[in-house]
């Protein structure tokens, strides 16, 4: 499926939120360091997902999937064991998933093997500085081509105390927190500075804490301190349960499309949950949207939406559902965190800006951080076929803006939504709406 055609149309009905691939990734990291085998429950399968599952096959682990569709996976702690080939180098085949090359490369250089870390696609185009001022201070080789991948990488890992800049991706310091985890770090801390998305650390640390493993002292988010108390994690032979919960980024697209153009409940999704884009709960809240959170489900449903403000700077994911959504508000709607978007799978701001363009929507980048859409509440079609720039999270955007436009609107290279999301559209049809799949 290379195009897909999206109808003007009426949604409505209930549905299941997908697994979230931020969980599911974190739980293969931590299954991989865990001494007890872990079952995981609705397990995700995206490309992400699927990604770091062949990780942790390369690092050691062992999977059996089981006949409920869980998975059971016998870790290795902290002995992490690279697949060699024939030269005695381990590969560490990452995809597409930043999170996946930024927490599971420390992880990787727990071992003293050599390992070659690459990936495909706009990650080798993203800067990897991080791991050449940082891995070194732990006394990681580690070789780089000019900032980029492929990495070479070759430890063991020894956890020391380390200052990071956090303003890049906090992706970073929740590879650092598990390989320090993993080892029981004592008497060492972590420093942290300008710290962005707070909450996926939030969510890093519930998992560590959920598989047993040491859990660091948590100084307002500057300081994560590992205590110089011994710990040893204790094999068990009995499994440790985790289930997935549901994906609250991108349950943010079919949450932002009912409140647009029709009504949905969406089951599975936590109101506990530490995900960070569960703020587009108060996103659609400011916007005028109906909606009503139970502790496991959401129902959103089309009032007369406005223009609104919303501070994204924790969870930059949601820049593309919110622009589907305050390109349908009348007035100016304000979404700080613009420079959070230069590193994705696109440059999102300069992408949502050309493409919502083709739809008649005016989006302004701002010098101050901010951007700008500028809201009419019709989606006037000037130019049909829009483009993903293989970027998951645009090419849903444009679907859900394509339910209130004026005319059917195409989207090119539209199985980009593989990586995080391959049900989507089929999700779209189960609601109403008219897609139509073309290869």
């Amino acid at each position: 499926m290379t195009q897909v055609t999206v109808m003007p149309g009426r949604i409505s009905g209930t549905l299941t939120a997908n697994a979230s691939k931020s969980a599911m990734q974190r739980a293969c990291a931590t299954a991989l360091v865990c001494l007890r085998p872990t079952l995981i429950h609705n397990p995700g399968h995206s490309n992400d997902d699927n990604a770091a599952l062949a990780i942790i096959t390369q690092l050691g682990a062992r999977i059996q999937a089981q006949p409920n569709g869980s998975l059971l996976i016998q870790g290795v702690g902290a002995q992490v064991l690279p697949l060699l080939d024939a030269n005695g180098l381990g590969q560490l085949d990452c995809g597409e998933s930043g999170l996946s090359i930024r927490m599971f490369t420390p992880l990787a250089a727990l071992s003293a093997w050599p390992v070659m870390v690459s990936g495909r696609g706009s990650l080798i185009t993203r800067p990897m500085d991080f791991f050449d001022e940082t891995l070194p201070q732990l006394g990681v080789a580690c070789q780089s081509q000019q900032g980029k991948l492929p990495l070479r990488i070759q430890g063991p890992l020894v956890p020391a105390n380390i200052t990071v800049d956090g303003s890049l991706s906090s992706q970073f310091l929740t590879g650092l927190l598990m390989a320090y985890s993993a080892v029981g770090a004592c008497g060492v801390t972590i420093t942290v500075s300008n710290l962005k998305s707070r909450p996926y650390i939030d969510l890093t640390l519930q998992l560590l804490q959920s598989f047993g493993l040491k859990l660091p002292i948590n100084h307002q988010y500057e300081r994560f301190e590992y205590t110089a108390e011994p710990f040893e994690p204790v094999a068990q032979p009995l499994p440790l349960d985790y289930t997935v919960e549901g994906d609250w980024s991108g349950a943010a697209f079919l949450l932002v499309a009912a409140a647009v153009a029709g009504s949905i409940r969406l089951q599975g999704l936590w109101a506990h949950s530490k995900q960070a884009d569960k703020k587009i709960v108060e996103a659609l809240k400011s916007a005028g949207a109906a909606i009503t959170v139970e502790a496991d489900a959401v129902e959103v449903a089309k009032k007369m939406l406005v223009g609104f403000s919303f501070d994204a700077t924790d969870c930059p994911d949601l820049f593309p559902p919110l622009v589907a959504l305050a390109a349908n508000c009348t007035g100016l709607t304000r979404l700080k965190g613009l420079g959070r978007l230069k590193h994705k799978e696109s440059d999102r701001g300069v992408t949502l800006q050309q493409e919502f363009a083709k739809l008649g929507v005016k989006i302004t980048l701002g010098q101050d951080d901010i951007m700008l859409v500028h809201g009419t509440g019709l989606i006037s079609v000037q130019e049909p076929q829009l483009h993903s720039h293989h970027d998951h999270r645009i090419a849903m955007a444009a679907a859900v803006a394509a339910l209130t436009a004026t005319s059917a609107v195409s989207i090119s290279h539209a199985n980009a939504i593989d990586k995080s999301y391959p049900m989507f559209y089929q999700h779209l049809k189960q609601l109403g709406a008219t897609v139509l799949e073309n290869n």
